[in-house]
């Protein structure tokens, strides 16, 4: 048990040898490895097929220049025999020396294709054969030329017992070259038999290798593209959230060495844009908390000398004192933008969270702000619908409602309609402020709700802000856990949408 717990130990820590082996090789590398892999295994395969195609070669030559030759010379020991013994029994007949002389002649034959055939056998069985078939045609040579003699001399000899001994003689020898046809025939069929297993083989080995090769390809190249996307699409999330202010140096990828090095640059951008991202936002901090008092005491002593507490006041006075507090307003406006964001984004806001209705709240920031729609000409419509009491902070609500019905109004020309709405979905509690103004380009859309950036709308007539208002509505409506879009068309108005948990 412990041996195997050893060995399973031994090939875990293999096995992560190789990952991490393979994570450190460059994107260079991995491409040449996969390379290399594919042609070594197209090689195996060409050499396998060379060698099984040799192998088809060496059979057929053997077949071609073996076994057919064979088969051809048995035919012609076959009528070579059959013309010796036709020979011979005429001879014995007739006693004709030309009869004697053609014998001789067929005899010549069938030994010149006895030699012949024992040159081109490759086979020992047929060899053994073809030995037993030289020793029967000798023996039934002698029988012929013992029985010539006899006739030569004029002797008595025993004619039917040569007749007997030569027949049986002739017709062991006819059998054996049937085994020699026979083998020849076998030896055939045994290597066409054996030149489809090959080609089988090759087909199969073919198959195979052609199926592996497919795998191996598409697994390297996922691997290898997915060891080179994966971490460049992981980057690219990253890029989007740094467009987005987020610089959280946390990009951590197990990918090839150069864009390991181009992800610990990321990191190190990162943390420098973070930094410069906090003394921006503390320089703001700073700058708005110091500037808001002497503003307020601008804002205070224009006001008293407006009321004459400093001495008479001229008309021309009085507009300079108009504008002057006008612009008081709006650089404390500024500033305390400036506060909020701040505050929102260090997450220093406390929220009263209390069980309030919705509805009353778009009433009361409607009204607040009729005046200046009145003064525009602009008509504000609301369709409410049954809302359930909702855990908020009224206050930073009334901000977001102002915020959006706000920008509403500024966007809108002379005569416009802008529109309120609420609803209960199985989202929560949908609020919708829409506008008949200009609208915002697609390109800008997706960037309003970010710190100083305003939508580029085709508006001679709108107003200038500090890009903040928006920004502040997104906080503060995340901070409640919800979440706020933007709907809008170029020429067709635009629409607020944020949902709050019901």
């Amino acid at each position: 048990m412990q041996c195997a717990k050893k060995d399973e130990c031994k090939a875990h820590c293999s096995f992560r040898l190789a990952s991490v082996m393979i994570m450190k090789l460059s994107i260079f590398s991995r491409l040449i490895t996969g390379y290399i892999s594919l042609v070594v295994l197209a090689t195996g395969v060409s050499v396998y097929a060379i060698i099984q195609l040799g192998h088809v070669r060496d059979v057929t030559h053997s077949i071609i220049f073996v076994d057919n030759p064979l088969l051809v010379l048995h035919k012609n020991l076959s009528d070579a025999l059959l013309s010796e013994t036709r020979y011979e029994k005429k001879f014995i007949i007739m006693h004709d020396e030309a009869l004697h002389e053609s014998f001789l002649k067929s005899t010549a034959d069938f030994d010149q294709y006895l030699a012949d055939a024992a040159r081109r056998t490759d086979s020992a069985e047929v060899e053994d054969v073809l030995t037993r078939v030289a020793e029967l045609h000798g023996a039934y040579q002698a029988l012929f030329n013992e029985e010539v003699e006899y006739l030569k001399t004029g002797k008595k000899y025993d004619a039917a017992w040569y007749a007997d001994e030569k027949e049986k003689t002739v017709n062991t020898l006819i059998d054996e070259l049937m085994k020699v046809r026979t083998l020849s025939q076998t030896s055939i069929f045994n290597k066409v038999k054996e030149l489809s297993e090959a080609g089988t083989r090759a087909i199969n080995a073919a198959m195979v290798t052609t199926a592996a090769s497919l795998v191996l390809g598409i697994v390297l190249s996922v691997f290898i593209t997915a060891s080179i996307t994966v971490p460049l699409s992981e980057m690219k999330k990253k890029t989007t959230e740094i467009s987005r202010g987020v610089y959280n140096a946390d990009l951590n990828l197990t990918s090839p060495p150069e864009i390991g090095a181009l992800a610990q640059a990321f990191n190190r951008m990162c943390e420098k844009l973070k930094e410069v991202d906090k003394m921006k936002s503390d320089f703001y901090s700073l700058m708005s908390h110091e500037l808001r008092t002497p503003l307020t005491s601008i804002k205070e002593g224009t006001n008293l000398l407006f009321e004459g507490l400093g001495g008479a006041v001229t008309e021309k006075q009085k507009r300079l004192l108009s504008i002057i507090a006008e612009e008081s307003n709006r650089l404390i406006g500024l500033v305390n933008s400036l506060l909020d964001i701040s505050k929102l984004e260090a997450g220093m806001v406390a929220y009263n969270f209390t069980k309030t209705g919705l509805n009353p709240l778009i009433t009361r920031a409607v009204n607040e702000i009729a005046p200046l729609a009145e003064a525009k000409r602009i008509r504000i419509e609301t369709g409410l619908g049954e809302l359930p009491a909702l855990t908020l902070d009224p206050e930073r609500i009334l901000q977001v409602l102002r915020n959006l019905i706000g920008n509403a109004l500024k966007f809108t020309p002379r005569s416009g309609t802008v529109s309120i709405s609420s609803r209960l979905t199985d989202g929560g509690a949908v609020v919708s402020v829409s506008d008949t103004g200009p609208g915002i380009p697609k390109e800008h859309a997706a960037v309003i709700f970010d710190k100083y950036r305003q939508a580029a709308v085709a508006s001679p007539h709108r107003l200038q802000g500090t890009g903040l208002g928006l920004a502040i509505v997104k906080h503060i409506i995340h901070g409640h856990g919800g979440k706020v879009w933007v709907e809008s068309e170029v020429g067709r108005g635009s629409t607020f949408t944020f949902v709050l948990p019901a």
